[in-house]
């Protein structure tokens, strides 16, 4: 489990801080959820949920922190680990909130994207390597804002803006080895940075759905 990783084109050796833009830019993970946690604290539904979410942003920031200066396997499982658990979860409250599905149903598609990333992602890995991963929660924002454009337009649109960051944060991704030679620091920290911004307008949006709720039901 401590077997050094190298994947990134900034990392150059195997000191703590061989990484330090793609280190300290996990910053933004932790700003994210500081900003979602005041943004929680303001609004009248408090949900719960909301207040998990901004939690596990914070998480993943953590986790990206420690695989960019450990570079170990240990630290790659901490990195990808919380990253999962913010998919599962925000997927399972989309379905069961957004789409308006039964709890079994909602839990059933929740359950459903691991086996089906395993489907896709082989398929498309030749293609874009290691960023495949990511494919299929991309798939699921740009499918759950279609379907709701016939239901909540606003919500909708959010949910299609934000897959369109998640989608150029992808290619921030795999740009990093491509362009090593030109430009030394990669771009993966940009990864980091949209990824934040992707994650706090998915936590957002969810929010506001609730904040309506309320309001409808007053």
């Amino acid at each position: 489990m401590n077997e050094q990783v190298d994947n990134y084109c900034e990392r150059v050796g195997t000191a703590f801080w061989a990484e330090p833009i793609n280190a300290v830019t996990n910053l933004a993970f932790v700003i994210a959820a500081l900003f979602l946690i005041l943004a929680w604290q303001r609004s009248k539904a408090r949900s719960p949920a909301v207040l998990y979410l901004s939690i596990w942003v914070g998480i993943i920031g953590i986790g990206s922190f420690l695989f960019h200066t450990f570079a170990t396997l240990w630290s790659a499982a901490a990195d990808v680990i919380p990253i999962l658990v913010f998919i599962l979860s925000y997927l399972f409250l989309a379905v069961r909130y957004y789409l308006g599905l039964p709890l079994s149903l909602s839990l059933v598609a929740t359950a459903a994207y691991i086996p089906i990333s395993y489907v896709v992602v082989p398929v498309i890995e030749p293609l874009i390597g290691s960023s495949s991963g990511y494919v299929p929660a991309l798939l699921a924002i740009f499918i759950v804002g279609l379907l709701m454009l016939g239901r909540d337009r606003r919500l909708a649109l959010g949910l299609i803006v934000t897959g369109g960051v998640f989608l150029l944060s992808i290619g921030f991704r795999m740009a990093d080895e491509p362009v090593c030679n030109v430009l030394p620091l990669g771009t993966h920290f940009l990864w980091h940075i949209f990824n934040a911004v992707v994650l706090y307008r998915l936590t957002m949006i969810y929010l506001r759905k609730c904040e309506r709720s309320v309001q409808s039901a007053q």
